[in-house]
């Protein structure tokens, strides 16, 4: 049983990198914590590993699954969209319905929370809106023609949320990580890099925590993180 007195963040895209560290951190943070994602699995045993943990199997690119997983948990504080969906190839090499599917995680699963949580926060007069995105939202190389289009209308639409819900005391805030995240797979594909190439899910998160919780006067919309060694 979570404590529900406590305020409620939901967290996608709950991997075993960023998600559940983001998760880690609001549930140290005094915060009950929604995990959604498809791997029902993972969602099981950290529920059982994390106090005041909720696991939420969700394919958060389904608009009907993803409205039925927020009535379920209810309305949260804060949102920490984080789920990603990516492809690597040229305009020539990724399919149609490839792209399509990443802009319904990235862009479209954005528009959807936004307009399931918002309300309640706007009613509530607080609230955060955090979402996890990379220099991929900024640029577009030859090889990201499948990734980086959704990731910078990720970032637009984030932006035009600010710009609406700032006012009504929301905060949305929009995490740029320019840098290779420490986890099995990177460490995999880049053996010979040292270990200050990579930035940890535990800063990642860090910053995700100190977004969502910035005095009104200072609010952030585009913030920005990578390692101090500057390996590009």
């Amino acid at each position: 049983m979570t404590d529900t007195t406590k305020p409620l963040a939901l967290v996608t895209g709950v991997g075993p990198g960023t998600g559940a560290a983001v998760v880690r951190r609001f549930a140290e943070g005094g915060y009950r914590v929604a995990m959604l994602a498809r791997d029902a699995a993972r969602l099981a045993a950290l529920e059982q590993e994390i106090t005041d943990t909720i696991a939420v199997p969700c394919d958060v690119s389904d608009a009907a699954a993803l409205e039925r997983a927020v009535a379920d948990v209810g309305f949260p504080k804060v949102v920490v969209h984080n789920a990603v969906g990516g492809a690597f190839g040229t305009f020539m090499n990724i399919a149609p319905e490839t792209l399509q599917k990443n802009f319904d995680i990235n862009a479209m699963a954005l528009f959807h929370l936004a307009r399931l949580t918002s309300p309640a926060m706007i009613e509530a007069g607080e609230g955060a809106l955090i979402v996890t995105g990379n220099t991929s939202a900024q640029r577009g190389k030859a090889a990201f023609a499948g990734f980086a289009p959704t990731k910078a209308a990720q970032r637009i639409l984030a932006e035009s949320l600010a710009r609406d819900l700032g006012p009504k005391g929301v905060h949305v805030a929009y995490l740029v990580i320019d840098a290779a995240i420490d986890v099995p797979w990177q460490r995999e594909l880049q053996p010979d890099k040292p270990d200050d190439f990579f930035i940890s899910p535990t800063s990642i998160a860090a910053e995700v925590f100190h977004l969502a919780h910035q005095p009104r006067d200072a609010w952030s919309f585009l913030a920005e993180v990578r390692p101090f060694h500057e390996p590009w």
